[in-house]
């Protein structure tokens, strides 16, 4: 086989490195796996604090089976793993820190083409920005959801359950020791979030994107074709190194437009904005918020699947997954390329739904317009998101007092204080929650109610924060709001009593206060302590505002595969 390929610059000849690189390799590799075979490195997110990737082993197993199969060696590098429920102060603090990582050490090593292995919520974006900024020939397998939830003889999804248990348990109808029976009943197998939450959301988004083989997204954790469609993965990395198919010509403007509109036919989470404007920011493709809400705005929810519907990922996967989506939105697709060599159109099958209940087709919709919208006005210059899908029709177009909150601890210490002044009309506003201000933008943004308002019956009230939320939550929630307050931010200059208005079908979301007025007022920043960490120095300096994908300023654009020295 000729010494044309990458990592040859570290294998061939015999020069003094060569001889270090081969020999230290040594550990069992046969002398063919240094001829100039590619060299497939499978960045592996496998982690024990990491549940939802806890069977990534034996995922990455079968990966190097189809790698081997088909004349590449295998390599496996664990990457940093960002598990989402347990990571302080939040995950998105570390996705740049683990892009970062991932980039580096994918372009120091003596690599010719990558696996990715990914599935809870941060894993696959880091995955994505680090390989991207390589742009050698990339394919990832995200590892699917986990089995069907149940309880009391109804569907329980993990992360939507949680919410809705807790405030039913906060508002005194339901006991607390049915609330900590119902973990087992929720966690049944490996597998991330079993709801449309953000995993399930990215492993749709990575195949939309034309990243993934066909069929990956939704496919069950432990379901056997996932092992199937591993092995094939390392099958088609061989040859997409053969071919030189690199994520520069896969991660387009088209690819990145279709992959907004899967999220609004699936229903998906609004953590999808920030992941995708971060993506398009590292390839250095223009693509915003205005696009992002034009593009998903005429797309009809068509998945009804947790929290913007009824059923789990089970579910969506028996009745035809991704596939059957987005054959029912196909002529509003564009062509982009995949990692098989061919259009996102072309590799449709076709095939339509085998459940209506579960997939809908594109003439009789669950909604018409399901598009995650961005809304503007003088609350919000730079933008902010909203899920229509997840929230109470009524109260997508809303008039009421501003509550406000000055960060999370605040928030925490007043809710249920019996002489809160709160009605179920008002707006709670939560702020210092933002990239800067937490730091990190953490998943805060869906606020519990105040308790008094829960124990009136009612389940929603229009909230609006510079948080995120879980994708697996609901609620007529604003988030992502831009500046955030700890920028400087109108945000920081609303206070309780003032009126705020929402209309999500007009996109406005607007302080009803004087120019006059807002102008003498001193804007509250709820800023974070001083930073103590290393790291935390880093992002805070760098870290750039929600509307450009909260990523760090100095990692936008790519910087390719090539390493000018030598290490001896």
């Amino acid at each position: 086989m000729s010494g044309t390929t990458r990592s040859q610059q570290w294998y061939a000849g015999d020069s003094r490195d060569a001889f270090i690189h081969r020999a230290w390799m040594r550990r069992g590799l046969p002398d063919h796996a240094f001829d100039g075979r590619p060299q497939i490195v499978i960045c592996n997110t496998w982690s024990d604090l990491t549940p939802c990737n806890s069977h990534f082993r034996e995922i990455a197993e079968h990966v190097k089976r189809g790698v081997w199969e088909s004349g590449g060696v295998p390599l496996e590098l664990p990457v940093p793993s960002l598990g989402e429920t347990l990571l302080r102060p939040t995950a998105m603090f570390f996705r740049d820190l683990a892009a970062m990582v991932i980039e580096e050490l994918i372009r120091a090593n003596p690599v010719d083409g990558v696996v990715l292995l990914g599935g809870c919520d941060k894993t696959v974006p880091s995955l994505l920005l680090g390989a991207a900024s390589v742009d050698l020939p990339t394919l990832m397998v995200t590892g699917g959801p986990m089995l069907n939830g149940s309880w009391k003889g109804r569907p329980l999804g993990c992360g939507t359950g949680v919410w809705e248990m807790s405030e039913e348990v906060r508002a005194g109808r339901m006991p607390r020791a049915d609330l900590r029976r119902a973990e087992s009943a929720m966690i049944r197998s490996r597998g991330h979030c079993n709801t449309m939450g953000t995993a399930s959301t990215m492993a749709c988004v990575a195949e939309a994107l034309g990243m993934t083989l066909p069929g990956n997204a939704g496919l069950p954790a432990p379901d056997s074709r996932l092992l199937e469609l591993s092995h094939a993965a390392g099958n088609r990395i061989v040859e997409m190194v053969a071919d030189d198919l690199r994520p520069s010509a896969v991660l387009t403007r088209e690819a990145l437009l279709n992959a907004v509109r899967a999220v609004a036919a699936i229903g998906g989470s609004t953590n999808a904005v920030v992941h995708l404007l971060a993506l398009a920011r590292r390839v250095g493709v223009d693509v915003g918020l205005e696009d992002i809400d034009r593009a998903g705005r005429d797309i009809p929810l068509l998945a009804d699947v947790q929290p913007a519907g009824a059923h789990l990922m089970e579910d969506f996967h028996r009745a035809g997954g991704l596939d059957a989506v987005l054959g029912e939105i196909k002529d509003q697709l564009e062509p982009s390329v995949t990692v098989l060599g061919c259009s996102l159109t072309d590799q449709i099958s076709g095939r339509p739904s085998t459940d209506l209940t579960v997939i809908r087709t594109a003439d009789q919709p669950i909604a018409h317009q399901a598009g995650l919208a961005v809304l503007r006005g003088n609350l919000c210059p730079d933008g902010a998101v909203i899920k229509p899908a997840a929230a109470t029709p009524e109260l997508l177009r809303h008039r009421g007092r501003a509550v406000v909150f000055d960060g999370i601890e605040d928030f925490h210490a007043r809710i249920d204080d019996p002489e809160l002044e709160v009605a179920a009309s008002d707006v709670l506003v939560l702020r210092g929650c933002g990239p800067r201000g937490y730091p990190g933008m953490p998943e805060v943004g869906n606020m519990p109610l105040p308790r008094k308002v829960l124990e009136s019956g009612v389940r929603d009230m229009v909230r609006i924060s510079d948080a995120r939320m879980s994708g697996t939550a609901f609620g007529t929630v604003v988030l992502h709001i831009a500046p955030e307050s700890a920028a400087g931010g109108p945000l920081g200059l609303v206070r309780t009593g003032d009126w705020i208005e929402l209309d999500v079908e007009r996109r406005v979301l607007r302080l009803d206060v004087p120019d006059g007025e807002l102008a003498t007022r001193q804007p509250v920043t709820a800023a974070a302590p001083p930073a103590e960490s290393g790291w935390e120095h880093i992002y805070r300096a760098h870290v750039e505002q929600a509307d450009r994908g909260a990523g760090l300023d100095f990692l936008a654009g790519t910087r390719g595969s090539f390493v000018a020295r030598e290490s001896h």
